[in-house]
């Protein structure tokens, strides 16, 4: 009875040794998965953010014109470039929905 425990424990041993690196490939690949999913959902949540930012930061931008500094320029740049333009169709577009109801 003892021999056949042996050989069994030794079969055993054999082929958990052969089958390590596969057992170790999986564990990685595993490992490797919900590292990425993590990563993927702080990415979303970073989106979210930085799309909440821009929505905030939009009616600036259009009416002041902030983010598009040039040499020699700072201060309120209302009047230069194509934000007036912008401006007055918010307002028109506004104006024309508020008329409609």
């Amino acid at each position: 009875m003892t021999t056949r425990d042996n050989t069994s424990s030794i079969l055993l041993i054999i082929l958990l040794v052969v089958t390590f690196p596969i057992w170790f490939a999986i564990g990685a690949a595993l490992f490797g998965m919900v590292a990425g999913i993590f990563g993927a959902l702080i990415g979303v949540v970073a989106a979210v953010f930085g799309a909440c930012v821009a929505i905030i930061a939009l009616p600036f931008k259009l009416i002041f014109g902030w983010g598009s500094w040039h040499w020699g320029h700072w201060g309120f740049s209302f009047w230069h470039g194509h934000t007036f333009i912008w401006f007055a169709v918010i307002i028109v577009v506004i104006l024309l929905l508020k008329n409609r109801r």
